[in-house]
């Protein structure tokens, strides 16, 4: 993992360079507020779950230019081949202690396109500086919790071990993939210095070159079972599957004997739907129908949704490449936008981002999302900046199409998504265990109407701006493109 040592170097030069700029101008403690959000929810899904806020605190409560890394600024050169930044910035920089206030998501919420996971005000210099760090950890952490949420969803409450530590992207993102797939919903991983590092649950037996080392598979079953009788899930299908079932369920009548019980199988291989429901009446006819049957083999959520509608008797799913890497999707897309500025003791100045996409215009404002709820189910979100407020009753215009709007009824129940996690560089926020952020994965997806976890074609789950934001945010836009607003004809 990354140490304290190094962390405030993981960033990109134009973080530094645009820091040094702001010090250089006399603009280092001008407040600022930035937003972390997405553009659009992962693999092509109905809804994103939002990991990484844990390791966010720890990075921001870490952060320390030390004296190696001072050393290492002050030999970098601009393109005249002078230093590239002044001895004064530098020792501003060695006595930085981070001063900004965070608001978050936590850990396991479901979150939807343009709502900010997190909420950085501050010196626009400390701001700055955090943006590299914070995408790194809220993307890929969002998503592969998001990626096992899916799975997990379509493996309808079986099980699901991660297994993707010898495929994941280096030591690091195997760490951080085994975490977050674990928030997202999986039951264990493969992982041992994840289980330390992290209490999260360890599982595992052998692996095909220990039926290979033997003779033969009946030999290594045995071995196995004299050596660890009380962890026999054992991997069948080296030389011949069926036969290797059989040759599980003669061990596993030794081991009962033994007042020990054969756990189960794994599948790594072949035909999983008639393999599984082979093994599955072998299995019950010879008097082991709590013996489990594990599935692995580059699964994920789409084989498995297809093995359950196949009628595949497989009771637990082992999942690695395509969980840990995010096999079909290798970034997420977060992005951090500056939203609002102003002079010490000043009001606050609304920024936002134009592009010739409506996407990736900004929104601007210090901005909160409201979670509405109706008859036991999420019904719509609403984001609003806190300086203009929301009332009860209000309305949510949808950011990308003006004339999509919703009227929300007064007395609806609600909830705000973002929590106080750092006030002024001081800790607020206590990180639950990581189970409870797992059990909250669960809880929040059972929130939400099935139509938006579909795999395929989901619902769009509506999310808006309150109205005041929106007419804030026309009126910035219009204001940077130097036009008047259209006015109806009298």
């Amino acid at each position: 993992m990354t140490t304290a040592v190094q962390q405030a170097l993981l960033t990109d030069l134009y973080q530094l360079t645009m820091a040094f700029g702001y010090w250089k101008a006399g603009r280092a403690n001008h407040e600022a507020v930035f937003n972390l959000f997405f553009r659009r929810p992962p693999f092509g899904g109905g809804y994103t779950v939002a990991c990484g806020l844990a390791p966010v605190i720890d990075f921001i409560e870490a952060f320390r230019f030390q004296a190696d890394d001072i050393e290492y600024l002050s030999g970098l050169a601009g393109n005249d081949g002078e230093r590239l930044f002044e001895k004064a910035f530098l020792d501003h920089l060695a006595e930085l202690r981070l001063a900004v206030t965070v608001h978050g998501v936590p850990e396991g919420t479901a979150v939807f396109p343009h709502e900010p996971l997190l909420r950085i005000q501050g010196p626009i210099l400390h701001c700055q500086l955090l943006e590299t760090a914070l995408l790194n950890i809220v993307n890929f952490d969002t998503l592969v919790a998001t990626k096992a949420a899916r799975v997990c969803l379509a493996a309808q409450g079986d099980p699901v071990l991660e297994f993707g530590l010898r495929r994941a992207q280096g030591r690091d993102g195997a760490l951080a993939a085994s975490r977050a797939a674990y928030v997202g919903g999986c039951a264990a991983t493969s992982n041992v210095l994840a289980g330390k590092c992290f209490g999260i649950p360890v599982r595992g037996t052998h692996a095909h070159s220990w039926v290979m080392s033997f003779d033969t598979e009946l030999e290594a079953f045995e071995t196995y079972a004299e050596v660890m009788p009380n962890n026999c899930v054992f991997l069948v299908d080296t030389y011949d599957t069926l036969d290797g079932v059989r040759n599980a369920i003669k061990v596993g009548r030794d081991l009962r004997q033994r007042g020990k019980e054969l756990v189960g199988i794994r599948l790594d291989s072949g035909d999983l739907a008639w393999l599984s429901t082979q093994a599955r009446k072998l299995l019950d006819e010879a008097g082991f129908p709590k013996a489990v049957i594990v599935a692995s083999n580059d699964l994920d959520e789409h084989l498995i949704k297809s093995l359950k509608g196949e009628g595949a008797a497989i009771g637990v799913w082992g999942v690695g490449t395509k969980l840990c890497t995010a096999y079909d999707q290798p970034a997420l897309g977060g992005v951090y936008k500056l939203a609002a500025v102003r002079h010490p003791g000043a009001a606050w100045s609304y920024r936002v981002k134009l592009s010739e996409q409506a996407m990736k215009i900004s929104n601007p404002g210090i901005q909160q999302v409201r979670r509405l709820k109706s008859g036991g189910e999420y019904v719509a979100d609403v984001i609003y900046d806190e300086e203009l407020g929301i009332e009860d009753g209000c309305t949510l215009v949808d950011p990308m199409d003006a004339t999509r709007q919703k009227v929300v009824a007064q007395g609806t129940p609600w909830e705000e998504l973002l929590v106080p996690v750092f006030e002024h560089g001081r800790r607020v926020y206590a990180s639950p265990p990581l189970a409870d952020s797992r059990a909250r994965t669960i809880a929040q997806l059972s929130g939400f109407n099935s139509g938006v976890k579909r795999l395929a074609n989901p619902h769009e789950y509506p999310v808006g701006l309150e109205r005041k934001l929106h007419e804030l945010k026309t009126k910035l836009i219009l204001d940077a493109r130097h036009l008047e607003p259209v006015r109806a004809a009298k």
